[in-house]
C-alpha cells in the first residue's frame, strides 16, 4: 500500500489502485505470476519471487471492480473462479472468472441486499457456489471509522446460490440456509441426485456488536446438503469442536474426497474471551468420522495449512501439511 510504502521510505509501487490499496489476506499462483490479493477493496498485486511487490495489477486491466481473497482453481480448465463485492455498490455482487492467460473473461453481475460480505465461494463441475449470509455493510460502523463496516444483521436473509459457471447471475437458484456465516467452506462436489453437499466452517454469527471475529459464539465443521429441488439447505455437525480454516487436497476441489485439514480455535482470557487461534491441528475422515489430532503444546498457535501432495499423481492424504506456527 502507500501507507506501507511511505513507512518504509520507498516509492509506491506502479499500477492503478483502487480507493484502499492495502492487499493482505491471500497469495496464490496463476498464469505464471504470483498474486497478492485482497477482498472488496485493492487490485490483486503482482509479486516477484521474493515476495516483494512488482505493481498495482487488475489482471492487465481487464478487471473492473474489486476482487476477492479466496477464488478458486477449476482443475478441468486451468481457470480461477471468484465471487466478489464492493461496498459502493451493496446492490450486486459479481462472478468473476479469470482465464488461463491471466485476463478476466468473464465479469456476471448477481443482484442481492444490504451489501453482503462473502469472504469465499466454492466451486464444483456444474456450479459456482454463492453464500450470501447475514454480514452486511453498516453504514454505522462506516460513519464510527471502522475500516471493515461490516456487522451481523438479522435481517438479512441467509441463502445459498447456485449459478452455472456460465449462466447469466439472473439465473442463480437461491436455497433457504439457517442464519450463521461462514468465512472458509472447505469443498463440495455434486452428488447422483441432483444436490449438491458442501462442507464448511460455520459461525453461529459473526461481527455481531463488535468488530471482532470470531464473536462469542463458537464455530463448527459442517456438512451442507443443498437440494435445488426444495431450494432449501440441510446442515449435519461433522465436528462441533471450534476450529477455522479448513482445507481439502487441492486437486479433489469440486469432487467426492476423504480428508479434509482444520485448525483448532481456543478462547483468549477465559470462557468468554474471544477465539484465536489453538495449539491443536485437526485432520477429518470423512468417510469414518474419526477425527486426528496434532498437538503443538503449549503456547504454540497454529495458522492456516495447506496439503502438499507426495507426488502429482499420488493417493489423497499421501503427503504432508504445511503452514506456520506461531511460538508465543
Amino acid at each position: 500500500s502507500t501507507a506501507v510504502s511511505k513507512a518504509l521510505g520507498e516509492a509506491p509501487a506502479p499500477g492503478p489502485r483502487q480507493r484502499s490499496d492495502t492487499v493482505n489476506t491471500n497469495v496464490l499462483g496463476h498464469a505464471g505470476k504470483t498474486w497478492a490479493l485482497v477482498e472488496a477493496g485493492g487490485y490483486p498485486v503482482e509479486l516477484d519471487d521474493e515476495l516483494q511487490t512488482v505493481a498495482h495489477n487488475p489482471f492487465e486491466g481487464s478487471l473492473k471492480g474489486s476482487f476477492t481473497a479466496h477464488p478458486h482453481l477449476d482443475t478441468a480448465t486451468g481457470e480461477l473462479h471468484a465471487i466478489c463485492y464492493d461496498a459502493t455498490d451493496p446492490n450486486t455482487i459479481r462472478h468473476v472468472v479469470v482465464g488461463v492467460d491471466g485476463r478476466v473473461r468473464r465479469e456476471e453481475p448477481i443482484a442481492v441486499k444490504h451489501g453482503p460480505s462473502i469472504h469465499d465461494c466454492m466451486i464444483t463441475p456444474q456450479y459456482v457456489i454463492v453464500l450470501d449470509l447475514p454480514v452486511t455493510f453498516s453504514m454505522p460502523a462506516l460513519v464510527a471509522g471502522y475500516t471493515f463496516p461490516y456487522r451481523w444483521n438479522p435481517a438479512h436473509r441467509a441463502r445459498v446460490g447456485l449459478l452455472r459457471k456460465d449462466a447469466p447471475g439472473s439465473s442463480i437458484l437461491w436455497c433457504a440456509v439457517d442464519p450463521c456465516y461462514v468465512f472458509h467452506p472447505c469443498n463440495a462436489f455434486e452428488n447422483a441426485d441432483g444436490t449438491v453437499t458442501l462442507d464448511v466452517v460455520a459461525h453461529a454469527t459473526m461481527f455481531d456488536g463488535g468488530y471482532n471475529g470470531p464473536s462469542a459464539e463458537a464455530s463448527a465443521f459442517e456438512r451442507w446438503t443443498i437440494d435445488p429441488a426444495t431450494q432449501k439447505v440441510a446442515r449435519k455437525v461433522i465436528d462441533a469442536t471450534a476450529q477455522e480454516f479448513p482445507r481439502p487436497d487441492e486437486r479433489r476441489l469440486g469432487q467426492p474426497y476423504r480428508w479434509a485439514y482444520t485448525a483448532g480455535l481456543q478462547r483468549e482470557g477465559g470462557p468468554d474471551g474471544p477465539f484465536v487461534a489453538d495449539q491443536r491441528l485437526y485432520r477429518h475422515d470423512l468417510e469414518t468420522g474419526e477425527r486426528a489430532v496434532h498437538d503443538f503444546g503449549p503456547r504454540h498457535h497454529v495458522g492456516e495449512f495447506v496439503f502438499v501432495p507426495r507426488t502429482p499423481g499420488g493417493a489423497e492424504d499421501d503427503g504432508w501439511l504445511m503452514g506456520y506456527v506461531v511460538d508465543a
